[in-house]
């Protein structure tokens, strides 16, 4: 029952910002923890076995506060409020959305719009690229930020999607293979990708079965394309449901780099409609896990 009050409340109330302008987001608490520690123990010897007592103290605190929150009164309250919080699919939507919306006024706009949500160079930019771009954040987001957590909130209750949580962020922030942080945060990138194992695969099948695609082959073939073991799922699968091909050449931080197509068969030049329609499948994975849910609880 927790799961899915938590989900319709997220999809109601997103993430209000009159709120999030007074007291920081837990994520954002989260991040701030993590920078500090990345700035008081990412030096000198033994990077990586520093990183690993970090990720260890990180998952013993967030499970432990999970834990603590259950034994006080009001706890189901609680729990359910702080996942709602920590689920993101309304945020997601609105995000995405706001890029088909800005593309729609101008290409200069739509750039701006997704630099706010993906990594990659947008000032050269193309319409198709930004919607590429749009759309695989949209599908990635969907299992990092909606059904990762969910499941992991279904499995081990609040202190489940704490520990999911607070992986992913010190993943989003060290789990980088850049010098400063290739060692220092090895540990969390691992724990991460096995954290995001089923979820990841999960979201792919929500995303076939909700929108009425159940050819697995391209899927299956796809997927293993992408350099993280967990991100080309989604995508994968969100590709032929949109006959739209992504992935392809981008540029990060001014160097052009060639990755390989997935689902090449579909349709090269994309627009916003492809980014609505995007979001539209979005929401068809999220009614197909809350059926689930509501499923499961009456049984």
């Amino acid at each position: 029952m927790s799961l899915v009050i938590a989900l319709i409340l997220d999809a109601l109330f997103g993430e209000p910002r009159w709120l999030w302008n007074r007291i920081p987001h837990p994520a954002v608490l989260m991040g701030r923890l993590i920078g500090a520690a990345d700035r008081r123990f990412n030096r000198g010897e033994a990077r990586r076995l520093k990183g690993l007592i970090l990720l260890i103290a990180l998952v013993a605190g967030a499970g432990g506060l999970g834990w603590l929150i259950g034994q006080l009164p009001w706890a189901p309250v609680v729990e359910v409020l702080l996942a709602a919080i920590l689920l993101a699919q309304r945020s997601l939507a609105d995000h995405v959305s706001a890029v088909a919306s800005a593309l729609r006024r101008s290409l200069p706009e739509g750039r701006s719009a997704v630099a706010m949500i993906v990594g990659r160079d947008t000032a050269e930019m193309r319409e198709a690229d930004v919607t590429r771009a749009a759309v695989e954040s949209a599908a990635e987001n969907l299992s990092d930020g909606v059904i990762a957590p969910a499941f992991w909130f279904a499995i081990g209750g609040l202190p489940g999607i704490l520990i999911y949580k607070i992986v992913n962020t010190a993943d989003s922030m060290i789990g980088h293979m850049t010098p400063r942080h290739q060692a220092f945060g090895e540990a969390s990138a691992r724990f991460d990708d096995l954290l995001n194992l089923i979820p990841a695969r999960l979201t792919a099948l929500l995303l076939c079965l909700s929108s009425g695609w159940t050819d697995p082959r391209p899927v299956l073939r796809d997927a293993p394309k992408h350099r993280s073991p967990n991100a080309g799922w989604p995508e994968a699968a969100l590709a032929p449901v949109l006959n739209l091909a992504l992935a392809g050449p981008r540029s990060y931080n001014g160097i052009m780099r060639s990755f390989p197509w997935v689902w090449p068969e579909g349709r090269r030049e994309g627009g916003p409609e492809d980014i609505d329609a995007a979001v539209r499948a979005l929401w068809r994975a999220w009614g197909l896990m809350l059926m689930i849910a509501l499923g499961l609880l009456l049984l």
